[in-house]
């Protein structure tokens, strides 16, 4: 089976007294505010808890991880650090090759990679990347709220090829929603 899971990139800051800051704790834009690191270092356990997740779970502990490149476009690298810790306890190794506006290289990346794969991506490219893994019809959201960092959008493909859609909420804290997108 195939197992391709999508999360948006943890908090940024939004206009409001938050602001982001680097690993060192110096403010800068382009980084997850403090609850995005939170939700960061939460996201260790949600994929990869002490004992394994059960075999039957919604989500899988990843093989494989990517996160969209901070480019000269966009110099963003919430993506990435919103799955570091993640991948650091895995001892994997993020794959960071692809950028906003790359979605069918990214998807096309994810389906070769080892099973299960988790990206890490922009909120508002993220339906884009859903379709190109599996096409349209599924019932994929065609947006992605501004303010919604909670949910994985999860994509199985069975061995007839036959792709499923579903939406896991997160509830990693206290304002996570369980309703879906």
């Amino acid at each position: 089976m195939t197992r391709v899971m999508i999360i948006r990139h943890g908090e940024k800051h939004a206009g409001t007294h938050e602001h982001g800051v680097n690993m060192k704790g110096e403010r800068t834009s382009h980084e997850l505010t403090v609850r995005g690191w939170q939700r960061a270092g939460a996201l260790v356990r949600y994929f990869a808890p002490v004992g394994g997740l059960a075999p039957d779970a919604p989500i899988s502990t990843p093989l494989t991880i990517f996160a969209s490149a901070a480019t000269p476009d966009s110099p963003s690298l919430r993506a990435q650090h919103t799955v570091l810790p993640l991948a650091d306890v895995l001892r994997l190794k993020i794959n960071a090759a692809h950028a906003e506006g790359e979605e069918m290289a990214v998807a096309a990346a994810a389906l070769a990679a080892p099973q299960p794969v988790l990206i890490s991506w922009h909120h508002s490219h993220i339906p884009v990347l859903a379709k190109a893994l599996c096409g349209v019809g599924l019932g994929c959201p065609d947006s992605w709220p501004d303010e919604r960092f909670d949910v994985v959008w999860v994509l199985d493909r069975d061995g007839a090829g036959v792709w499923r859609f579903s939406q896991v909420p997160q509830l990693l804290f206290a304002g996570d929603r369980e309703e879906p997108i």
